[in-house]
């Protein structure tokens, strides 16, 4: 038995530059953060000559061709994994709330499908398969940052090369502005799910063909990454919390569809209780919202009252990796 832990993720800055449509003619810039909810990957040998995978769904098929779930069987047609095969997932927090659960599911699966084998793959590698999968052979409109980060953990930045090379870089975050952002950087649960698709794909398309509006955008969200960066390596959690406000200003404006009524007037509680900024997480209209308040407590208060919850979270530095192994 392989159980592999795989960390979920908050975007910090320049979210939507990590889509090919963006950075393979400019280059793109995202920082984002691991965090301790994960993603479990269970692989186990069985006595039976077919596939039994276990996840929202119970599937047990006997070629890798029949399962139905794409991600699962891309991964085992790739590294060409035989039947007698049994897979659990299970997770901190459900799908579809922005968290980037679909990237950190590809890459806890191929860390325990290599495990299983007993073949070494680098942090890089896994990151650079998990987005093969799920950008070229599934054709998702999604962007690199998620694979990557569930790969490397830490708080990082990715630059994405118009050569589709990816530099990692963690950054250097004074001790005193860590323990700020843990205890200051706020998750709330909004109660909508949603699938990211269609947004990011509205994105990708407006890119591909040229969109003014659309590319201006994004260059400036990627320069505000690059700013957020600055300050969190100055140790400044509040300037990083009034960068927030304006990189959410400037994604609300990149489609319809990234906020509602109930979103935005979420996010006006939020600045009138004390925080300094906040974003929703993910590709937008719903999940969390995040917020930073270097006196949380109003703002806590106030959406306590609303009914809604919050998510406690501490950053993750591990990355994704084997927890047992048996």
């Amino acid at each position: 038995m392989i159980i592999t832990r795989t960390p979920l993720r908050i975007s910090l800055g320049g979210g939507g530059t990590d889509l090919p449509s963006y950075y393979q003619r400019d280059g793109g810039f995202v920082l984002s953060a691991a965090i301790d909810k994960y993603v479990y990957i269970g692989a186990n040998r069985t006595f039976t000559d077919d596939y039994f995978i276990k996840y929202s769904q119970l599937e047990r098929v006997d070629k890798r061709s029949e399962v139905q779930h794409p991600i699962v069987r891309q991964a085992l047609e790739l590294l060409d994994v035989p039947p007698a095969l049994e897979l659990v997932s299970m997770a901190d927090i459900p799908a579809g709330t922005g968290l980037g659960s679909s990237g950190t599911f590809t890459v806890g699966l191929l860390k325990a499908l290599y495990a299983m084998r007993r073949d070494h793959v680098s942090t890089q590698q896994l990151a650079e398969m998990a987005c093969y999968i799920e950008i070229d052979q599934l054709g998702e409109p999604v962007g690199k940052q998620d694979q990557y980060i569930a790969a490397f953990g830490g708080i990082t930045s990715f630059e994405f090369g118009t050569d589709d090379s990816v530099v990692v870089e963690p950054l250097q975050i004074p001790a005193t502005a860590m323990h700020d952002l843990e205890l200051n950087l706020m998750l709330f649960f909004t109660g909508y799910s949603r699938s990211a698709s269609s947004i990011l794909r509205d994105q990708s398309t407006r890119s591909e063909t040229g969109d003014a509006e659309m590319w201006r955008n994004l260059d400036e969200t990627r320069q505000l990454g690059y700013e957020i960066r600055a300050a969190l390596e100055r140790g400044e959690p509040e300037a990083f919390g009034s960068l927030m406000n304006d990189h959410w200003q400037r994604k609300r404006r990149r489609s319809s569809g990234m906020s509602n009524p109930v979103i935005d007037d979420l996010y006006e509680l939020g600045m009138k209780n004390g925080a300094v900024g906040g974003k929703l997480v993910g590709a937008g209209a719903g999940g969390f919202l995040m917020f930073y308040a270097s006196d949380s407590a109003p703002l806590r208060r106030a959406f306590r009252d609303r009914g809604l919850d919050e998510v406690v979270f501490r950053f993750d530095h591990d990355g994704s990796s084997v927890v047992a192994r048996t």
